[in-house]
């Protein structure tokens, strides 16, 4: 976060405190966009006593299965997760999307489908969680809040920018998984400036095709790989600040 303009002090991390997790477990928050006006509890995804966790985040048992999974394993055993059984007794997940397939809880029936019985089933958690997304993200409809009866697909954007407008969400990037370096140094996503080709501009983009039409490329295989990648290629980064190449003209710091 610090190295996308998300701190105080532009690339340094400020440090307001430390606390250790179990203490705020079974606190009231106040989560966006929530029906609970009065706050959600905070609850545990694994024994409390483990100590573990790195932040709270929204549960959406109606359409998460990891989600829906850790609430049927609260329920089940409030003591062994260190909760009080009123906070989870009688609950029930408020629907948000409906789709054709599942229905408007498609966690709990993805997770009857791909027979999840607790949160520890990670093999059929993951099935279940690939499908939807995947489901709910193509085929959903919205049947709650601001944007009831639209897809999902359309109200993601908006519920994203409705968020950042009111100073309760901030965009931020991260990789999918664990980038390393050339040197061994572990990557973060970085906000700094960045000069890209516009591969995907018309014009430039005909000229090419043009070209290639003209062009024996000795099999047609090759001829197929160069239209597929030119149909995508839109912007790419170019430049760099240091090693072999020509510079930017109009940014002699960056070399393509």
């Amino acid at each position: 976060m610090a190295f996308q303009g998300l701190s105080a002090e532009p690339e340094k991390v400020a440090s307001l405190g430390t606390i250790v997790g179990k203490f705020i477990v079974g606190s009231m928050v106040k989560a966006p966009l929530s029906v609970y006006e009065n706050g959600v509890y905070v609850l545990p995804m694994d024994n409390v006593l483990a100590n573990k966790g790195t932040g709270v985040v929204t549960s959406v048992p109606s359409d998460s299965p990891d989600d829906y999974a850790t609430l049927t394993d609260l329920q089940k055993k409030p003591d062994y997760y260190g909760i009080d059984p009123a906070w989870v007794e009688g609950f029930v997940p408020v629907p948000l999307i409906s789709t054709p397939a599942y229905g408007d809880l498609i966690a709990k029936t993805l997770c009857e489908k791909f027979k999840v019985k607790s949160q520890k089933d990670r093999v059929q958690l993951a099935q279940a969680k690939e499908e939807a997304y995947k489901e709910g993200f193509y085929h959903g409809t919205m049947i709650i809040g601001k944007y009831k009866g639209k897809s999902v697909e359309e109200a993601k954007p908006l519920i994203r920018n409705d968020l950042i407008e009111s100073d309760e969400a901030v965009a931020y990037s991260e990789p999918e998984g664990l980038v390393m370096s050339r040197s061994g140094d572990e990557c973060v996503v970085s906000l700094c400036d960045q000069w890209y080709m516009t591969y995907g501009e018309p014009e430039w983009r005909q000229q090419v095709l043009d070209h290639l039409a003209k062009m024996n490329t000795y099999n047609e295989e090759t001829r197929h790989q160069f239209e597929r990648t030119l149909g995508w290629l839109n912007q790419w980064a170019c430049a760099r600040t240091y090693g072999l190449g020509s510079k930017v003209p109009f940014d002699e710091k960056f070399l393509i």
